[in-house]
């Protein structure tokens, strides 16, 4: 700790406390205290262990910050970033403190009447994400693609392969790439690239002390990409249920509704469920690991 301080910030800091926050499920996640206040020290995976289909999320979330300038206030911002692996090896960042609680920890402290609130916020953030261009497919850091097929289809065969090299039967997962081969002028339909967060919902967000929730930070966008705003996980999980959640289409705007959509849909659910599966594997989660073939058949039985 003391020597990322040193290289992050000169000989004029030193580190007097360390503590490991919980929550993270990739990335271990330190708050430090130091000469000036509290910071936030994120240090990447060891590049063995990292999954091809996640390969250096880091580097990836760098490379989004300047693309997420629309939530500029909501993001913390990095202070130092290092990818020599010199003295970790191991990838880190260090990025300023957001204040307030997570969102896990504090929502369920509110009455459930204003929960459609934070929902609501939910949907403005991922709507003005959503707003951002860009000129390929694909991670934000790269490899960048033509064509929206192209990203996808990269994406489902980096997955399948993750899941062969883990000892599990990626079966599934390649027979929903060769059928998004087989119709990717479907997918193509998509011409023009957006930002996608990757990975938001209520766990990557802060909430202020107030009466109200009111979203206060945003967490952990490493997963960002360029693709079809309908494939992002955000728009996955505000689809999941018809609870105080569905506040989130008020603000984003409603809900494609073609046939095309309702395909695509489809690939971009067992696109999800297959990084489920390899996070959960990850986290010795055999149960949750078998769930995700039971779910993966039931998309399969709507693709064929």
């Amino acid at each position: 700790m003391q020597a990322i301080a040193l290289r992050a910030f000169g000989r004029g800091v030193r580190v007097t406390s360390a503590v490991e926050l919980r929550g993270g499920m990739y990335n271990n996640t330190y708050r430090l205290r130091a000469d000036g206040g509290p910071v936030i020290l994120r240090i990447a995976p060891a590049r063995q262990r990292q999954f091809a289909s996640e390969h250096e999320l880091m580097r990836n979330e760098y490379a989004a910050v300047p693309f997420l300038a629309p939530i500029a206030g909501l993001v913390p911002r990095v202070l130092a970033a290092d990818w020599s692996q010199e003295i970790t090896g191991r990838d880190w960042m260090v990025q300023s403190h957001l204040d307030g609680t997570p969102a896990p920890d504090r929502l369920g402290d509110y009455p459930r009447t204003l929960w459609p609130g934070f929902f609501a916020q939910l949907g403005t953030i991922t709507k003005d994400i959503h707003a951002v261009r860009g000129s390929r497919f694909g991670p934000v850091a790269g490899p960048g693609y033509a064509t929206w097929s192209e990203a996808v289809l990269a994406s489902l065969s980096a997955i399948a392969d993750d899941v062969s090299r883990a000892g599990l039967d990626a079966a599934d997962v390649r027979k929903v790439a060769d059928l998004a081969a087989e119709h990717h002028k479907v997918l193509d339909e998509i011409t023009e690239p957006r930002l996608l967060t990757g990975d938001l919902w209520t766990v990557n967000t802060m909430l202020a002390a107030a009466p109200t929730p009111v979203i206060s930070g945003v967490l952990d966008l490493d997963r960002t990409l360029w693709g079809d705003r309908a494939a992002d996980w955000t728009i996955r999980m505000a689809s999941a249920k018809t609870d105080e959640r569905t506040a989130f289409w008020d603000t984003y705007g409603p809900r494609a509704a073609t046939s095309s959509d309702a395909w695509r849909a489809l690939i971009y659910e067992a696109r999800h469920l297959g990084a489920i599966r390899l996070e959960r594997h990850r986290l010795h989660n055999p149960s949750g690991v078998d769930d995700t073939y039971t779910s993966m058949a039931a998309v399969l039985t709507k693709l064929i």
